[in-house]
């Protein structure tokens, strides 16, 4: 299995659409052909009739903060979230993963964070032994925390590659959210304020943010001058506008990360940047935060990728609804999670079913109201969950 094997009798979704009765040769982890399946020959794995798709790729996961610290108060050691959410990562069937890493103080709601440190996430990855899927980096940094962009700016010596940084302020008035209302309702219901205590969270909020306006110049700055020098590949989180669009051009950012208006997401795709959703939003129907709901900006041909953000299984599932509701074919849904946010990164190895590029697959039933992956195989280790 490791060197060579074949994966018969699959439906291949593949750029220009759906091959049927296909045989798929892998070797050395990479695909070596993909061609109708011939009369009486026999498959390593009888893919019996189930549609055979890329890997995911998933720009934006929050599956390991999420392992680590399962509820509030309760930490549980970085190795074990880490094998914890790489299982429940291949189960959905993403085979690269950009772990959401924050270097911050607190939260987007203004509270303590619990996210594992940045070398903590770095170390574990690193040591974990037999990896069966790419574990990544996505490097959250808040302009407005001087502590963590200290972090990030020593967290950057050594690094090898070209790092995933999104550049972020979620101080309400502004970006997600643009109605304080909707920050201070999170507060009463997830941190168990009284309202007059989230108003005054909020107003504390504000006025800090004001502390920090020079800080949040500086930082941008700093960050357009590592795009512009290609040490890493930059994304915007939460822009409202087209003007800010523009201004993440101007930064070198490539990457446009949950626009909160079609406007913005229209004006980035006009100016050839990648748009990311979050896929829960197209299975929810809209943003809970009040903003853009994905399937308009799939509407209006404004969507590029989707990230699982906070739920794994959402990725296929939010592509077979975009293609369910004709928004967009079943090929060009599966690019949305697959070769679009690979691309958007410069990973052109994968994310397509194509000779050469990694045999990162999965073979799904699309038999039920939602589509269920059966099997996940990587380049690195293509034994069955």
């Amino acid at each position: 299995m490791m060197g060579r094997y074949t994966i018969g009798h699959v439906r291949a979704v593949v750029p220009g659409g759906i091959l049927e009765d296909q045989l798929i040769s892998v070797a050395g982890g990479v695909i070596e052909d993909i061609h109708p399946h011939p009369k009486g020959v026999a498959a390593s794995i009888d893919g019996r009739g189930h549609l055979c798709l890329p890997g995911l790729v998933d720009l934006h996961s929050d599956a390991l903060a999420k392992e680590h610290r399962p509820r509030p108060g309760a930490a549980m050691p970085v190795q074990l979230a880490v094998q914890s959410a790489e299982n429940n990562l291949l189960a959905a069937g993403v085979t690269t993963a950009f772990h959401a890493v924050s270097f911050q103080l607190k939260s987007a709601v203004g509270v303590p964070i619990g996210s594992p440190r940045a070398p903590e996430i770095h170390h574990a990855l690193r040591s974990h032994p037999s990896p069966r899927l790419d574990h990544r980096v996505l490097h959250r940094l808040d302009v407005r925390c001087p502590g963590g962009i200290d972090s990030f700016r020593v967290h950057l010596q050594g690094q090898s590659g070209m790092p995933l940084v999104s550049y972020e302020d979620h101080t309400p008035g502004q970006g997600q959210y643009q109605d304080r209302q909707v920050m201070e309702r999170w507060l009463r219901e997830a941190e168990r304020m009284t309202a007059d205590q989230a108003v005054d969270h909020v107003d504390l909020l504000i006025a800090e943010r004001d502390e920090q306006l020079d800080l949040k110049e500086q930082t941008l700055a700093w960050l357009g001058g590592l795009a512009a020098a290609k040490s890493i590949t930059l994304m915007g989180h939460d822009p409202t506008s087209p003007a800010e669009i523009d201004e993440l051009l101007a930064r070198h950012a490539t990457i446009a990360e949950f626009p909160t208006t079609l406007e913005a997401a229209r004006h980035a795709t006009e100016r050839g940047v990648a748009t990311v959703a979050g896929a829960p939003n197209i299975l929810l129907g809209g943003s809970h935060s009040g903003n853009v709901s994905a399937m308009e900006m799939a509407r209006h041909g404004a969507l590029n990728v989707l990230a699982s953000d906070y739920l794994p299984s959402s990725l296929l599932a939010a592509a077979f609804d975009l293609a369910r509701l004709g928004h967009a074919t079943l090929p060009e849904a599966i690019a949305m999670i697959s070769a679009n946010p690979a691309a958007a990164v410069g990973l052109h190895d994968r994310g397509r079913l194509a000779p050469g590029l990694r045999a990162d697959l999965l073979l799904c039933s699309d038999a039920h109201a939602h589509p269920r992956v059966v099997r996940t195989l990587t380049a690195n280790n293509p034994d069955r969950l």
